[in-house]
Parts: C-alpha cells; sequence; structure tokens
C-alpha cells in the first residue's frame, strides 16, 4: 500500500487534490491510503517525531510556519526517498526544486492538467520500484538490497561494491555476474567499471550522470550515447 500526504493551507485545494490522486491510484490499478495535511508544522511533526512514513508528498510551497520548500529540505534525512511533488503559483520556485531533487513541479495556474500526469507518474514510479531485492549470501552473512536503493555498482579489485542510499556492500564478484543477477532494465553499464540504476540518474550532463541522493558519476565516451537511449526508452516505456 502506498502511502500519500497531501499539504495546503487551503481545505478545499486539500479536497480537490486528493481526489485527483484518489482518481490517479485507481487508474494505476494501485492502493493507497492518504493523509490530509493543512499545516506543513503538522507533517513534518508526523514524519521527524511520530515516524510516519510517506512514499509521496503533494506539497504547497505558499504555506504559513514552514513554506513547502523549507518543509521538504527538511524532511529529506527522514525520507530520503520520498517523491515530493510541488505545486505553487510561483514559477521561480522550479530552480530550487531541482536542487531539492523534487519529483515534479506543478504550477497551479494549470494544476487541473498538469497534477494528475504528475501523480500518475509518480504511482507507476513507485510501483516500479516495489519489491525487486539483491541477494548477496555467503557460508557468514545473508543481506537482501532493495533495487530500489541501490544508487549504483563499481569495480573495487575482486569484489563488486554496491553503494546504495543507506551506505554500501561489497559482493566478490565480476560486474557483469552481478549484472546478469539483477536482470533488470533499471541497471545500465555507464563505464565499463561502473553500472548505475536508472531510477536514480536526474539528468545527464556534460558525460556524467547527475543522481537524485547528491553527486556525479562519469559517463565514457564509448557508452554516452548508448546511456542516453537507455534513458529515454526506459522512461518512455514505463512513464
Amino acid at each position: 500500500m502506498l502511502k500519500i500526504a497531501v499539504c495546503d493551507d487551503e481545505r478545499d485545494v486539500v479536497s480537490a487534490n486528493i481526489k485527483i490522486t484518489e482518481e490517479c491510484l485507481k487508474k494505476a490499478g494501485a492502493i493507497g491510503k492518504i493523509t490530509a495535511y493543512t499545516r506543513s508544522d503538522n507533517l513534518f511533526s508526523d514524519i521527524a517525531e511520530d515516524q510516519l512514513f510517506y512514499d509521496l508528498i503533494l506539497l504547497d510551497i505558499e504555506m504559513p510556519g514552514k513554506t513547502g520548500m523549507e518543509l521538504a529540505e527538511k524532511i529529506k534525512p527522514y525520507l530520503p526517498n520520498v517523491k515530493i511533488i510541488f505545486i505553487t503559483s510561483h514559477i521561480e520556485y522550479a530552480i530550487d526544486a531541482f536542487e531539492l531533487s523534487i519529483f515534479r513541479y506543478v504550477p497551479k495556474n494549470d494544476i487541473q492538467r498538469r497534477l494528475p500526469t504528475a501523480v500518475l507518474d509518480a504511482v507507476k514510479l513507485l510501483q516500479l520500484e516495489e519489491g525487486k531485492v539483491y541477494t548477496i549470501q555467503t557460508t557468514r552473512r545473508l543481506e537482501k538490497i532493495p533495487y530500489k536503493e541501490i544508487l549504483y555498482i563499481e569495480r573495487d579489485g575482486k569484489y563488486a561494491r554496491i553503494q546504495t542510499v543507506h551506505g554500501e556492500s561489497k559482493v566478490r564478484k565480476t560486474l557483469q555476474q552481478v549484472f546478469e543477477e539483477l536482470s533488470s532494465e533499471e541497471f545500465i553499464f555507464i563505464d565499463r567499471g561502473c553500472i548505475v540504476n536508472i531510477i536514480h540518474i536526474m539528468q545527464v550532463k556534460d558525460a556524467m550522470a547527475v543522481l537524485d541522493e547528491g553527486g556525479s558519476l562519469p559517463i565514457s565516451r564509448s557508452h554516452l550515447q548508448d546511456v542516453k537511449n537507455q534513458i529515454n526508452g526506459y522512461w518512455g516505456a514505463h512513464i
């Protein structure tokens, strides 16, 4: 079940956005629990103090108390993988929203057309991320790593080093072995020594893969065009 929060200081807007979200869940064949907030401070308190978890948050930027921009920055340490859709009247916020790795930006003057698409895309992506795990099993340990938490995998001598949103793990296998075991279109080679999870690539810029968790990885010249094609093909097929 997906957990979704809708936060706006205007109750009628909250109700309208909940209705749109419910329609998107139904269209995607997903089950979700939607929680409404009219105060950003209450949403932050639920996340930071009561440890409530959300997969997706629809967030108005212009609110009393903590603005949506401030709130998004504060909740990222608690919910590093949360998808946030910003809703605002001020287009200049879009640049800052990109810096915060916001999933989508929706202007209020086009909300009826743009919000359903943004929510449906987010729900489809969350469905895509669910359920898959990579298992590392040795005589001494058993570790299961959700695909959605894997950022990239690098060659490290005789090991493959798996970098996740929480840290890193190593397995004594070649990158090619790990790639074949993953057997998933989300993972692509950007260099002979590096595999990246497409889900975490924000953009390709100056032959670098910019990740949503921060940082960039170099894409070899020989892989660059193929990487762009695979990213475009992946999102074209799934969203």
